[in-house]
């Protein structure tokens, strides 16, 4: 029964390992399924199935690039409108428009092209700074209480989301790798690999012997 272990993918050999365990359950000897090298195998299995399908990403990003879109979208529709409001000096109100506007500088009028961090840092400043009494009056004045309400909305919800999946990212990483841990399956099972070769000879193991290594076939074909 020979096989290299190390050749087979992530996949194949917990599948070897685990049709080998269903396999050493199904007959009928107890000496083989109370058996110490068993039930070590089977350990080691469960650690490496825990982990050899994991996610290494939280897969989160998709919906904190679109939370993301939806903050520049509002920034960009408030920078705007005082951009071109200031400019029409005949409209009420212009003057006050154009001190809005030099607040957003002062803070990027490119903030929208920012990383998420430093966008978020530069984000906050410039809300807590338009909420300032003086400004919020200046907002009112320019019915645009809802514009930057909904600025407000869409950075917290960002901001929520982009926090869930850093700390989903780092759960993640937490968590062994299957490569890191594949040896010491690798091991197990060559270990009872052994043990049945060795043991093929005795009656209740013969039969089982010729299933767990046409299992072997299989995997060494795959």
């Amino acid at each position: 029964m020979k096989i290299s272990l190390v050749r087979l993918t992530t996949k194949n050999l917990a599948t070897l390992a685990l049709r080998v365990i269903e396999a050493s359950k199904t007959g009928k000897t107890q000496l083989r399924q109370q058996h110490p090298m068993l039930m070590d195998l089977e350990e080691k299995y469960r650690a490496y199935d825990e982990v050899y399908t994991k996610q290494t990403f939280s897969g989160k990003g998709k919906s904190v690039a679109e939370a993301d879109e939806a903050r520049d979208k509002a920034f960009s529709n408030l920078k705007n409108f005082l951009w071109g409001y200031r400019q029409v000096s005949s409209v009420p109100n212009a003057d006050q428009a154009g001190e809005l506007y030099e607040v957003i500088k002062l803070f990027g009028t490119d903030i929208d092209r920012l990383s998420y961090s430093a966008q978020s840092a530069q984000m906050k400043k410039l809300i807590e700074e338009l909420d300032k009494p003086e400004n919020t009056i200046k907002i009112n004045v320019l019915s645009l209480s809802t514009a930057f309400m909904e600025l407000k909305t869409k950075h917290q919800h960002f901001e929520q989301l982009y926090t869930e999946q850093v700390e989903a990212n780092a759960d993640l990483r937490k968590i062994p790798s299957a490569t890191a841990i594949r040896r010491d399956l690798e091991k197990s099972l060559k270990s009872y690999l052994d043990l049945i070769s060795i043991m093929k000879t005795q009656p209740d193991w013969a039969d089982f012997y010729q299933e767990v290594n046409e299992l072997v076939k299989s995997a060494r074909n795959s």
